[in-house]
């Protein structure tokens, strides 16, 4: 019986890359990525010529029962995004589920994933918080803000940089002006930022300013005092 092993990439810095990591990439017998292109330059910085297959959100229905037979075959198969870790907003949960209701083995490293540090950086209570990651984008949008308007832990969102502005307008009507935001881009990489302050100020900052790269929203619970 061979393992599926979940290896967290770089979200930006390839200095982020673990030794660990590196070493189960090149000593397993197959890579599933989510884009084999993006992928590959990781993978020839790194050196490792390991083949490649891959897996993504529109070909993973129909790749988990496969790539089961042959880790119960053997085969240790190692699976990666194009950034941070598997199945946290990425392919990877279907395959992790089909493995454990099978008996194979799974080891995930820990490692790079962009909520984290964007919570840390927040300034915003972590002792309690809810990650929510991408929100619906039309049905069911309204009522999972209804929702989250009662919610008191800190909420933890990925925002694409083209709705940003959208979903921060949102956050006004939904959980008041005077609510705390922390808006994280680009996070590890060269113009690295983070805004914070009620959604009211940080909507006046990106209206100004239209955002670009990958973003983490880190938004205050209800009646919190800070």
């Amino acid at each position: 019986m061979g393992k599926l092993y979940l290896v967290p990439t770089p979200i930006g810095n390839l200095e982020d890359m673990t030794f660990r990591a590196i070493k189960v990439l090149k000593e397993v017998d197959l890579i599933l990525a989510e884009d084999t292109r993006n992928s590959g330059k990781l993978l020839k910085h790194f050196e490792i010529a390991t083949p490649m297959h891959s897996h993504h959100m529109h070909n993973e229905h129909k790749t988990v029962e496969g790539i089961v037979r042959r880790l119960q075959a053997g085969e240790n198969i190692a699976l990666i995004s194009d950034a941070g870790t598997p199945a946290i907003s990425d392919p990877g949960f279907l395959l992790t589920r089909a493995c454990v209701e099978n008996g194979v083995e799974v080891e995930c490293l820990p490692g790079a994933t962009a909520f984290v540090p964007a919570l840390v950086n927040s300034g915003l209570p972590n002792d309690k918080f809810v990650f929510e990651g991408f929100l619906p984008d039309k049905k069911g949008r309204q009522t999972r803000y209804l929702a989250l308007a009662e919610e008191t832990r800190t909420m933890i969102l990925y925002v694409s940089p083209h709705k940003l502005v959208k979903t921060l307008a949102e956050f006004i009507q939904y959980f008041g002006a005077d609510r705390q935001v922390s808006v994280s881009r680009e996070l590890s990489k060269l113009h690295e930022e983070t805004v914070r302050g009620t959604a009211e100020e940080v909507l006046k900052h990106f209206e100004a300013k239209p955002p670009k790269g990958e973003i983490v929203v880190i938004v205050a619970g209800k009646n919190l005092k800070v």
